[in-house]
C-alpha cells in the first residue's frame, strides 16, 4: 500500500501583486556603470583564459545559483553573450524563478521569514505559470531554459530584455536550467508535472554535457553554487571524458573558478584533509581539485557577487578592447 501523500490541490495561491518583494530592476548592473572596485589576482587570468578560449573556439561555461541573477547580474552575462564570450549559462531552478519574474514583473525575491509563518511563501499564482511553460514545451522534446526562454521572448514579457534565458533563446546560446524536484517554490503548485519537469531538465543535463565536452582549452566559472554546479559538472565532464578517450581525445586541460564567500584556507587549489569541514564543500573538491587535477589549472575568488562578476567583466571587456 501507498503511503498517504499531501493533497497540493487544496494549496491555496494569491497573485504576485498582493507579494511584498525585495528586489526589483535597480539591482541591475549595466555594462556600460561604474562598478565598485574590487581586485584580485585571479581576475586577470581569468579574463585573459576566457578571451583566449573564445579564440581557440572552445567553451566558456557559467553556472550559477539564484544570487547571482538576484543581484543583478543578468545584464552583464547577456552582453558577453552577445559577444561570443559567453557559451553557456547554467543555472538552478532559483535561478530561473527570478529570471521569470523579474521578465515579468520587474520585481523578484520575498521574505520567507514572513510568508513561511503564514504558509504563503512561494504560492504565487503567476511564478507557478513556469510549470505550464515546462511542460508544455516537454512536449515539443525542448529542455527547461529553451522552453521558458522562448516563453518570455516571444511572449514580449514587460522585462525580457533583462532575462538571461530569453537571451539565451535569442542568440542560440544554451541556459539550461538544472532543476531538483521539491527545491523550488513552483514545487509546491498545484500544476506541476514532474515528469516534464524530469524530461526538461534531462535535456538540459544533456545538452550542457555537450558543452562540456568542449572544454578542453576552455573555461567553466561557477558563481554561489554549492551543489547543483559541481555535482551536474561532475557527472557531465564524466561522459564527456569517456567519449573523449574512445576517440583519442582529451577534455582535461581545463581553467576552472569557483566564485563564493567562505573561507577556504591560504590554498583553496590545494584540497582540505578530512578533518576540516571544508573538505565537503563540494565545489573546492570538484571544481579547484578533482576535476582539474590532469592539466587544469583553478582559481578561488572570495567575495559578493554583486562585485566579484561585474570586476571580472570589465576586465574581459578590456581585453578584447
Amino acid at each position: 500500500m501507498a503511503f498517504e501523500r499531501f493533497d497540493p490541490s487544496r494549496v491555496r495561491l494569491r497573485p504576485l501583486a498582493e507579494r511584498d518583494h525585495d528586489l526589483d530592476l535597480t539591482v541591475m548592473r549595466r555594462p556600460d556603470e561604474r562598478f565598485e572596485p574590487f581586485d584580485h589576482p585571479a581576475l586577470e587570468p581569468l579574463a585573459e583564459a576566457v578571451v583566449e578560449a573564445r579564440r581557440r573556439d572552445a567553451a566558456v561555461i557559467v553556472m550559477l545559483g539564484g544570487h547571482v541573477i538576484r543581484t543583478g547580474n543578468g545584464p552583464l552575462l547577456i552582453d558577453l553573450m552577445e559577444r561570443d564570450l559567453v557559451t553557456h549559462v547554467a543555472m538552478n531552478g532559483a535561478g530561473a524563478i527570478h529570471d521569470f519574474e523579474f521578465a515579468l514583473i520587474g520585481q523578484t525575491t520575498e521574505s520567507v521569514a514572513r510568508y513561511i509563518r503564514t504558509g504563503e511563501f512561494g504560492l504565487w499564482r503567476e511564478t507557478g505559470r513556469l510549470n505550464d511553460i515546462v511542460r508544455d514545451g516537454a512536449t515539443e522534446d525542448l529542455g527547461f531554459g529553451e522552453a521558458v526562454g522562448r516563453h518570455v521572448q516571444e511572449e514580449g514579457l514587460p522585462h525580457a530584455g533583462v532575462s538571461v534565458l530569453a537571451a539565451g533563446y535569442r542568440l542560440r546560446v544554451p541556459v539550461t536550467v538544472h532543476v531538483a524536484i521539491g527545491q523550488d517554490i513552483v514545487h509546491e503548485h498545484p500544476n506541476v508535472d514532474a515528469a516534464a519537469i524530469g524530461r526538461a531538465t534531462y535535456a538540459d543535463f544533456l545538452v550542457f554535457t555537450r558543452s562540456v565536452a568542449r572544454l578542453e582549452g576552455g573555461v567553466l566559472l561557477s558563481f554561489g553554487s554549492a551543489v547543483m554546479a559541481p555535482e551536474v559538472y561532475l557527472k557531465a565532464l564524466a561522459m564527456a571524458r569517456n567519449v573523449a578517450h574512445q576517440e583519442g581525445e582529451a577534455v582535461q586541460h581545463i581553467t576552472t573558478a569557483v566564485f563564493d564567500l567562505l573561507d577556504l584556507g591560504p590554498d583553496p587549489t590545494a584540497g582540505a584533509p578530512k578533518s576540516e569541514a571544508r573538505y565537503y564543500f563540494r565545489p573546492q573538491k570538484t571544481i579547484l581539485v578533482r576535476t582539474v587535477a590532469d592539466g587544469g589549472t583553478s582559481y578561488y575568488v572570495r567575495g559578493d557577487h554583486r562585485v566579484t562578476l561585474p570586476n571580472l567583466y570589465r576586465r574581459i571587456r578590456e581585453r578584447i578592447a
